[in-house]
């Protein structure tokens, strides 16, 4: 008498536990489903070099905010092309600076353009300081340096993006802040901006910045530095928060 009324104890038990786990399942199912609540995807890939070209040395992971020492080789070797640069901000899903549309506008007498970005796709600002370590006036361009990446793929400037990014440097001049485009003397900065277009649906994750004029030599891809544009103190299934526009003085 006793051993069967353990056993059906036993058995309540178990019928119990199965029924708790089934609700559980059933409301975690519905909670991910229901309408008008978004989901972050998580992000596919814990490769910390994740951006960099494959087999690329990354010389650094530096954050949004800290600058990293660029060194690019020159036809004088003994005096290298080096810059400071400092990524201040990047700002995606936002119309290009109308102060900037105006002035490109003005300076080829012609109405004032909004270009767009491409069906499906939104532009990334990247706005950054260089700093000029080196030991002569040198020039910096992003063009074939520098990817923004989403995981693990790059994107780089079209040649219509770097159109763009040109009429900031433009604007920026005609300010009185010529930057490395127009040509830095040693311990002289400037502004420096790069234009991407990324799928409208995804966020940055890095920015990979070539310490050469191309993303790869002839032995392979050059080294370079990988900045995180992620806090690296949250997970990196969690999006950051979209920082506020960058404005130009």
């Amino acid at each position: 008498m006793g051993s069967r009324a353990s056993t059906s104890a036993a058995l309540g038990a178990a019928s119990a536990l199965l029924m708790v786990t089934a609700c559980a399942a059933a409301t975690s199912s519905g909670t991910t489903s229901s309408p008008g609540s978004a989901v972050p995807a998580a992000v596919t890939t814990t490769d910390p070099d994740a951006g960099a070209p494959p087999g690329a040395e990354v010389l650094g992971r530096p954050a949004v905010g800290e600058p990293f020492k660029l060194t690019i080789g020159s036809s004088d070797e003994a005096r290298p092309d080096e810059f400071e640069i400092t990524v201040e901000d990047v700002t995606c899903g936002e119309p290009l600076d109308p102060k900037v549309l105006a002035h490109t506008a003005d300076s080829m007498g012609e109405p004032t353009q909004n270009p767009t970005p491409e069906s499906g796709k939104q532009f990334c600002v990247v706005a950054m300081e260089e700093l000029n370590v080196g030991k002569s006036e040198a020039n910096w361009f992003v063009d074939d340096t520098v990817t923004l990446n989403v995981d693990d793929t790059a994107y780089s400037q079209s040649q219509t993006d770097a159109a763009y990014a040109g009429e900031y440097a433009d604007y920026r001049s005609d300010q009185g802040e010529s930057g490395p485009s127009y040509g830095l003397n040693p311990g002289s900065k400037g502004p420096a901006h790069a234009i991407f277009q990324i799928p409208e649906a995804d966020e940055p994750t890095t920015l990979w910045f070539a310490s050469s004029d191309w993303l790869e030599g002839p032995t392979g891809p050059e080294p370079g530095y990988l900045v995180q544009l992620r806090d690296t103190g949250r997970s990196l299934s969690t999006p950051p928060t979209r920082k506020a526009p960058h404005r130009l003085r």
